[in-house]
């Protein structure tokens, strides 16, 4: 099931605004294929840069991209893997419980990841507001978004979407801060 998000590209806050038109993109739920799309596209260390610096074995993304399908069927979101209007997939956007043991525990993440070459297109903003007409209808009161200070491209999403820094929580394995964003639907 696909849902196609296009409009205007509203400014950041404090930024002047670009009136930029976002791109049609596509969300479906993941398939097995998806996973080596995931692998191949995340196989860049600028991409992985905030993730841990290099992509997962394929392994990891087959067993997301299975519990992705499980998160649809069952609470009608997941984190969808988004193509362009060419069909391409270049990464994924959507939402799932946070996965636990630190950070905002019970609450539901937002969260998005696109191959490099498409970055700076307004891909990532246009996914997640259609992620968050999505979890709209599927009843989610707010969302979080889990961003390190340093990732600037994904706090202008954040920024974007109109979250506000509501959390600082120190990152288990690096050590430093992780910031915690957060939006009432």
């Amino acid at each position: 099931m696909g849902s196609l998000f296009s409009g205007i590209d509203p400014p950041a806050e404090g930024l002047p605004s670009v009136n930029r038109a976002l791109p049609d993109v596509l969300l479906r739920v993941p398939s097995d294929e998806d996973a080596f799309a995931w692998h191949r596209i995340f196989d860049d260390p600028e991409v992985m840069k905030f993730h841990g610096g290099r992509a997962a074995e394929l392994s990891v993304y087959e067993e997301l991209t299975a519990r992705q399908r499980r998160h649809d069927a069952e609470r009608g979101f997941c984190l969808w893997t988004m193509l362009d209007d060419s069909g391409e997939v270049i990464g994924f956007t959507g939402a799932q419980p946070w996965p636990g043991g630190w950070g905002p525990e019970g609450e539901i993440e937002i969260g998005w990841r696109l191959g490099r070459a498409h970055w700076g297109r307004g891909y990532a903003t246009a996914a997640a507001h259609a992620t968050l007409e999505r979890l709209r209808a599927a009843g989610v009161p707010r969302v979080v978004a889990m961003v390190l200070p340093a990732n600037e491209r994904s706090v202008a999403v954040t920024r974007r979407l109109g979250m506000e820094l509501a959390e600082v929580f120190t990152h288990p394995t690096l050590g430093g801060p992780a910031h915690c964003y957060r939006l009432d639907l």
